[in-house]
């Protein structure tokens, strides 16, 4: 299951991202997985003050975003990076890793990868995101400031860039449910509870609450 969120960041953030990336230093993409070598990328400098900002600015984002929390169950989210792809880069087809380096050097298990675009979609040609699954798939070339959700378990690249240019934060998001099966049937029912439990009788209520609450117990991992 994917979720796009729509205005993750508020275009004062994005408009300070952008600046942040303007100024930034970029390494080679391939810094962060060098045996991938259809990874041609350029990603910020993580140990530079400007990155950091940025990060901090996208997790303040996910840390009020409802539907990012109540799809994810978020454990731990791993600091978000700016990414930059200019003509000809791209990201070939490609599992992301299972386990990641967090805060305070604790390891951090990928459930659900995020991107957040942060340039306008007509501003670049190519450059989108190219989510496998079996026979089919799904691209996702968003506005600023949206975002995508989607299973780190996923085959997925970028497509190559061919005018302009695409500047992302990507980040990796450890949820309490690894189980990706379980975490999106509490997710239905947090949905019908949402869309539907003012409709509801005040104890039929209560024992919908009763069960999301009882598989939370049960199914997290915290």
């Amino acid at each position: 299951m994917f979720l796009e969120v729509k205005a993750l960041l508020t275009p004062p953030e994005v408009e300070r991202l952008r600046a942040i990336a303007g100024e930034a230093k970029f390494v080679d993409g391939r810094i962060s997985n060098p045996a991938n070598q259809t990874k041609v990328n350029l990603q910020a400098d993580m140990q530079t003050p400007l990155a950091a900002e940025a990060s901090q600015i996208v997790l303040a984002a996910l840390a009020r975003s409802r539907e990012f929390r109540d799809f994810a169950f978020p454990k731990m989210v791993a600091p978000p990076m700016l990414t930059r792809y200019e003509p000809n880069m791209k990201y070939g087809a490609h599992y992301d890793a299972a386990y990641f380096g967090a805060a305070n050097g604790q390891s951090l298990r990928s459930d659900l990868s995020a991107t957040v675009f942060l340039n306008p979609p007509e501003s670049y040609q190519g450059g989108e995101l190219v989510v496998h699954q079996g026979a089919s798939t799904s691209r996702f070339k968003l506005n600023p400031g949206d975002a995508i959700f989607y299973p780190s378990t996923t085959l997925h690249e970028v497509a190559p860039v061919t005018t302009g240019e695409r500047l992302v934060a990507i980040t990796f998001i450890q949820s309490l449910m690894p189980d990706e099966a379980q975490r999106n049937m509490l997710y239905d029912l947090n949905e019908v509870a949402a869309l539907e439990g003012l409709k509801m009788s005040w104890e039929n209520r209560m024992r919908l609450e009763g069960v999301r609450a009882n598989l939370l117990r049960r199914w997290s991992r915290p």
